[in-house]
């Protein structure tokens, strides 16, 4: 913000007590599961600094209070977007779209009688789908441009206000520049203007955005062959995380694959997964 702006008002007080921290710590944990560590005050006033202007609240301590009254859902939405609104990136480590090419589709497309159901846990700004509805664009491109059975991506995450910018499939050059390679953006991309391009038709309509908390009932997504949910177990307790990878479980069809990001693993639920070896990379198969 303009510092001229400010001159004769008094900018928001971002201070946070100890015992206000411990209770938005509750609140966040309450609403999305994210658990924040000991000492992150400095990073709550910094996620929620423009909010606190942007609401006319003087202090995070008001904040608090004013969020409690059922009537103030969208408040209590908007703070916990500015909480986990992440930057991610294009095929973010690589393999897991690679085994999803060279392995996990041409076996899916042999053994299903249906379409072949994807599911994109915590998209965020949306890299994440679209890049596994690319990785299907250049599998059916390699392939005689012939899928035997149509793929369907669904893309899912806490953000309403990320699954609309989402939902443009429009995206800027600085987030391009972000694991996109020019190829690629040649071959999927259309530029709207100077600065943003919009990602073709055929990758785009692959992909469903819906809101979901990852703590609510999965039962209205349906069943999937596979689960991408990459990077985001990591911010949640461990009795927590071992609830959303069983719910996970079950959304999966028999033999469905579990894809997780890099640094996660399973807990003691992994007598439901077998463990594959996939050189580079290691997803789980649902027994």
């Amino acid at each position: 913000m303009n510092s001229d702006l400010l001159r004769g008002a008094q900018r928001p007080s971002t201070h946070l007590a100890r015992e206000q921290y411990e209770e938005f710590r509750a609140f966040l944990e309450k609403a999305c599961g994210i658990v924040l560590g000991d000492n992150k005050q400095y990073l709550v006033a910094s996620r929620l600094s423009g909010l606190l202007v942007d609401h006319k609240i003087p202090d995070l301590h008001e904040l608090i209070r004013r969020m409690q009254p059922a009537s103030q859902r969208a408040l209590r939405e908007a703070v916990v977007d500015a909480m986990t609104t992440n930057e991610t990136l294009w095929f973010r480590d690589v393999h897991p779209y690679n085994i999803l090419r060279d392995r996990l589709l041409p076996e899916l497309q042999r053994s299903n009688t249906g379409p072949v159901r994807i599911w994109s846990a915590a998209c965020s700004s949306g890299q994440e789908p679209y890049s596994i509805s690319m990785t299907v664009e250049e599998y059916r491109a390699a392939n005689l441009g012939i899928l035997r059975q149509p793929v369907e991506i669904t893309a899912t995450d806490l953000s309403r206000q990320m699954l609309e910018a989402c939902k443009s499939a429009e995206y800027d050059q600085l987030s391009l520049g972000r694991g996109l390679s020019k190829e690629r953006l040649n071959r999927h991309f259309d530029a709207v203007d100077g600065v943003r391009w919009r990602i073709k038709k055929e990758i785009a309509q692959r992909v469903r955005f819906q809101s979901l908390n990852l703590l609510d009932s999965y039962l209205s997504l349906g069943r999937f062959d596979i689960v991408f949910c990459r990077n985001v177990l990591i911010y949640f307790s461990g009795e927590r995380k071992a609830d959303i990878l069983r719910r996970i479980f079950n959304t999966l069809k028999p033999g469905g694959y579990l894809i997780l990001g890099a640094s996660e693993g399973l807990t003691d639920i992994g007598q439901q997964y077998q463990m594959v070896q996939c050189n580079p990379g290691i997803i789980y198969k649902a027994l």
